[in-house]
């Protein structure tokens, strides 16, 4: 099934509000602990940064679970970081995580590089894939971890429907609907190492590791 590209943006108030109330705990915890397992000796201080960080829920929890680091989260929708501010006060995380509205590929208001730089369900919203991996290895200081997990492509339409329906029926028609477009707006895991091989990151590992999900990981 070839490639159907979604907005770039989830800059829409009604998105947005269905997208930070959604629960999304099954896989945001996932990405934390397939983080772990990838880095068992990762950094446990110094910066990190969450490339496409939405209202902030990884973010959080990702802060939660590392708590000596010091977090920037960036992403292009606004309206999602109002989202995320409240998050971090709810999390009293105010502080530690600062939230920086920018559109990749410009990395204004984030440090030269980082220890750290994850991702999470930023790749399937860009036409141009090599945006996010070129700011990875921008952003990923020598010796640094990369980690990035976002959403497989199915064979075909139907398959997609079928992962609406298995994961998304209780949630709002909207949300629904924006999931359904995230699936068919995803990458391949061989287009993924395709993309990574050009920019330059041969050393990441991509693999599958549910009927949905992908992770990108490795030392820079």
């Amino acid at each position: 099934m070839d490639r159907i590209p979604e907005p770039e943006l989830m800059d829409n108030e009604a998105q947005a509000g269905a997208y930070a109330q959604a629960d999304f705990s099954e896989p945001h915890s996932r990405f934390v602990d397939y983080f772990k397992l990838a880095f068992p000796h990762s950094p446990t201080d110094g910066t990190a940064v969450d490339l496409g960080c939405g209202p902030a829920d990884v973010t959080a929890r990702f802060a939660c679970a590392f708590p000596q680091l010091t977090i920037d989260g960036v992403d292009g929708a606004e309206v999602m970081l109002k989202y995320g501010q409240a998050r971090l006060r709810q999390e009293g995380l105010i502080g530690r995580v600062h939230l920086v509205h920018q559109r990749l590929p410009s990395r204004a208001g984030l440090r030269a590089a980082y220890d750290i730089v994850i991702s999470n369900s930023l790749l399937h919203h860009l036409r141009d894939p090599l945006i996010l991996w070129d700011a990875v290895n921008a952003l990923t200081r020598s010796g640094g971890c990369v980690f990035v997990m976002d959403l497989a492509r199915p064979e075909n339409r139907a398959r997609a429907e079928g992962l609406v329906d298995q994961y998304a029926a209780g949630e709002p028609s909207i949300l629904q609907r924006d999931f359904l477009n995230s699936i068919l707006a995803a990458y391949e895991p061989e287009e993924v190492r395709a993309h990574i091989d050009r920019a330059g990151l041969r050393g990441l590992t991509v693999k599958p590791v549910s009927d949905r999900h992908w992770i990108a990981y490795g030392w820079r």
